[in-house]
């Protein structure tokens, strides 16, 4: 089973726009829009949602009312400030580290895990796709991107698929190098601009790294 991921080291520069004329011309083979944060391959697919499932990627911290002693313990700990005078704690500063649940002597604070956004199995007129949304202001956009491109390695081995085509994320960062582990190859998307140059080079540095063969595709060159 081969993959090749379309990446990008700065966003705009067509990249998704390119795996959908990829998927137009490929046989056999599955979509994986592995831009978690900013997905908008669908836009030009239209698929039919076939499979929707809740991503749960971190922990939050809440306090249990009931058991809380108010002795302050939580707010002497918390590096980010996230607890509230009330003793509430502020979803959006807490970071999930979960020093307050270990330290609280009553044990009043609770740590579920959240669920940071949803992935998709869909059908679209070139093929199946597997592809995701992160929520807004969540973290673990990186465990994200290794969940559905494992759905989609294990979609593709079950319809006897031998091609998965990646719409990675833009940039060098962790879901980046979450979406090229073990790919067989990968495109790099760059415009010829001073920025679109630069940000390319960064990425052929990454694939380097990781020893995975790249090409390059200057998009909007006669623009």
């Amino acid at each position: 089973m081969r993959e090749l991921v379309i990446l990008s080291g700065k966003g705009g520069t067509g990249k998704t726009s390119i795996t959908a004329a990829f998927a137009s011309l490929a046989q056999n083979m599955i979509l994986c829009d592995a831009d978690v944060d900013a997905a908008d391959l669908h836009l030009i697919l239209n698929p039919d949602f076939k499979k929707t499932m809740e991503f749960k990627g971190g922990h939050q911290a809440v306090t249990n009312k009931a058991l809380c002693t108010q002795c302050g313990r939580c707010i002497e700990v918390c590096r980010f400030g996230a607890v509230r005078d009330t003793f509430e704690i502020d979803p959006i500063d807490c970071e999930g580290c979960g020093v307050c649940v270990d330290l609280c002597p009553e044990k009043a604070i609770d740590f579920p895990e959240t669920v940071c956004g949803k992935w998709y199995i869909s059908d679209t007129r070139f093929g199946p796709m597997v592809h995701a949304r992160l929520g807004i202001a969540q973290e673990n956009s990186g465990k994200l991107v290794s969940l559905i491109r494992g759905e989609a390695k294990k979609l593709a081995a079950k319809n006897n698929l031998d091609l998965i085509l990646t719409d990675g994320p833009p940039g060098i960062g962790c879901p980046v190098i979450a979406s090229i582990g073990q790919a067989t190859a990968i495109l790099i998307v760059a415009e010829p601009t001073v920025s679109g140059i630069h940000d390319m080079e960064r990425v052929g540095q990454l694939s380097k790294h990781f020893n995975i063969p790249a090409m390059i595709c200057i998009n909007k060159y006669d623009l």
